[in-house]
């Protein structure tokens, strides 16, 4: 029988975890559609409008889906959550109070100009709205992971009267934490919409349909799965050092690492215990590899789990597995985006059916990888639900089990038919492709490869 503070973590992971679905392709697909209009803007090549129509029309459709599980997120900060949102409310409600007034009211406003406004206001101000959208979608995700942020790495406050109060909105702002977790959170998001993208193309590509319309479509989201799956790799490496420098014990659990020890070896073969209480096997160590990739100092001392009191440690074998799962993944989208760009480049692509099919199966991986991202940021930080000040346990309301019984099963319902609608819908537009509403000049090679 699971406990309380179980069945509310439960909960929250399934409702967040749902969110995240929808989030990360909104980041990047809105870019993409506003690159393809801006590109309409400066040829006139009305192939160009009917790119940014086709892709806008997945876009929207995920948007609105996205919206409604967001609304129901915040809710249960205050349902089962009403102890930490007491705790933490003054510094905790004004980034997401931001994020609602302005973020999202900046986004809506000009998204109902875009999808109302083809051909009733000018080219260039349509492609501008289309530009404020995605600068709106992006800055909800600043001032969301800004509050996040805060959760993982506590800056700018005091504890006053048992709560926690804000006296420097700006440290909140400016924290580091929350600034590497945004730029891989966004980066992250647009792998996931240029392969979003590249795996569609790939699928009329394969059955040769509208072959200039997904050429340009392919190339644009190539250069775009180029850049971010490279700059993700990056941003990641940061990310790792400022973990391990303020959340020690969350890198000790991504890395297993049990003994405090200076220049820390990398083992290739390590195999955690699910007990929490040491590795169960760990073989073929790279020396000092793991100091330096955490403090780029080969030896640079790193915390180890059993210097971390065991009601303190997270659960390692999770964490592990997660983190090296995403980078392989991470590895794998790399790999395959510069592959892409050599067949593209030697005018190979459309003779190379197994690597387009291999990016057409390749659309739920990013899902993977960014959902294993931030069971990695959020397991990881456990027993704390503000690290190093509030415990998960001491956050949660005192409610009946039975209500959150009866509300798991809710989102797990109401979720399941909205992501069953969801992937409906964005497989029903996508195998059947742009709908051109006026006659478009096709210029297909008769050449079989794409021409750069």
């Amino acid at each position: 029988m699971m406990d309380l503070v179980t069945l509310s973590r439960i909960q929250f992971a399934l409702t967040v975890g749902f969110h995240f679905l929808f989030v990360p392709l909104t980041l990047g697909l809105v870019i993409l559609v506003a690159i393809m209009e801006t590109l309409y803007v400066k040829t006139d090549n009305p192939v160009y409008k009917n790119m940014a129509k086709f892709w806008g029309k997945l876009f929207i459709i995920n948007f609105a889906l996205g919206v409604v599980t967001g609304i129901t997120m915040e809710f249960q900060f205050g349902t089962n959550w009403a102890n930490y949102s007491k705790y933490v409310g003054d510094i905790f409600g004004a980034p997401l109070a931001i994020e609602a007034t302005v973020a999202f009211f900046l986004e809506s406003t000009f998204l109902g100009l875009w999808i109302y406004g083809w051909d009733k206001v000018s080219k260039k101000l349509h492609a501008f709205s289309i530009w404020m959208v995605a600068l709106g979608t992006n800055l909800s995700a600043v001032w969301i992971i800004i509050a996040n942020g805060w959760m993982q790495h506590p800056v700018g406050y005091v504890i006053r009267n048992g709560r926690a109060e804000l006296v420097d909105f700006m440290a909140v702002v400016l924290n580091k934490y929350a600034w590497l977790t945004f730029f891989h959170t966004v980066l992250s998001g647009y792998v996931l919409s240029s392969f979003f993208v590249l795996g569609i193309s790939a699928y009329h590509l394969l059955r040769k349909n509208q072959l200039d319309f997904f050429k340009k479509s392919f190339q644009i989201a190539l250069v775009f799965a180029i850049f971010s799956s490279i700059m993700v790799a990056v941003v990641g490496d940061s990310n790792g050092s400022n973990v391990a420098e303020v959340q020690p014990s969350k890198f000790a659990a991504m890395e297993s690492i049990w003994e405090t020890q200076e220049g820390a070896p990398m083992y290739l073969l390590q195999i955690p215990s699910w007990n929490n209480d040491g590795n169960i096997i760990e073989a073929i160590g790279i020396p000092k590899l793991t100091s330096f990739l955490a403090f780029k100092d080969p030896n640079a001392k790193v915390i180890g789990l059993n210097d971390i009191p065991k009601e303190e440690r997270p659960p390692v074998a999770l964490v592990f597995y997660a983190f090296r799962i995403m980078v392989g993944l991470g590895v794998y989208f790399i790999v395959m985006s510069l592959l892409g760009w050599y067949l593209n480049r030697k005018g190979k692509l459309l003779d190379s059916p197994l690597y387009l099919k291999m990016l057409l199966y390749s659309i739920p991986l990013p899902y993977l990888a960014i959902n294993l991202g931030w069971m990695v940021a959020e397991v990881g930080r456990q027993p704390w639900i503000v690290y190093g000040l509030m415990k998960t346990v001491d956050g949660v309301s005192p409610i009946p089990i039975s209500q959150v019984w009866m509300t798991l099963i809710g989102v797990i319902i109401f979720y399941s038919i909205l992501i069953i609608a969801d992937i409906y819908l964005l497989v029903k537009y996508a195998k059947k492709g742009p709908d051109f509403d006026q006659p478009v000049q096709i210029n297909i090679s008769t050449s079989p490869s794409i021409q750069a």
